[in-house]
């Protein structure tokens, strides 16, 4: 699998996989608290690539650097983005704005006017003008994150990472 970087993060293309990776969907909802024996109601097997991936060809795995995109995404989630998506009023883009990549919220103003929100209150909203270059590269369908391992983020104080 070919790897590109850039300001963004490390960049890799979902390619077409020959095997599925299949694994089990459960049938029931599982509460945080109370265990359950929930081997015994398999609804079926989950496959990734199908589950997640509308166009395969078309979708990139980007790492996503920077904590402007906190909480919501954490800083070394992966993001699952697709090409070929039509970006709509509030989704969560890979933009490029005058050559720089950035993932925002993409907000479309009654006013024609648009802007690139950050999740995290400490950036403030960037407004796209008339003489930017800007293009949409894809919507964000999907982020992953780790809760434990090499790309866990933060830490329970009195705890390392």
């Amino acid at each position: 699998m070919q790897k590109r970087t850039n300001e963004l993060g490390e960049i890799y293309p979902a390619e077409r996989v020959t095997k599925p990776l299949s694994r089990p969907l459960f049938l029931v909802r599982i509460q945080a608290g109370f265990p359950s024996p929930a081997e015994d109601f398999i609804e079926r097997r989950i496959d990734l690539n199908r589950d997640l991936l509308k166009h395969p060809l078309d979708t990139y795995y980007i790492r996503v650097i920077g904590d402007s995109m906190e909480p919501e995404i954490p800083q070394n989630s992966i993001i699952v983005v697709d090409r070929l998506e039509e970006p709509q009023n509030g989704d969560i883009v890979v933009a490029c704005l005058n050559a720089d990549m950035c993932v925002k919220q993409l907000s479309m103003g009654s006013d024609g006017r648009i802007w690139l929100l950050s999740k995290n209150e400490k950036y403030p909203p960037i407004e796209v003008r008339s003489g930017d270059d800007f293009e949409i590269w894809g919507v964000v369908l999907h982020a992953i994150h780790s809760f434990r391992g090499k790309n866990k983020v933060g830490s329970v104080k009195g705890q390392a990472a």
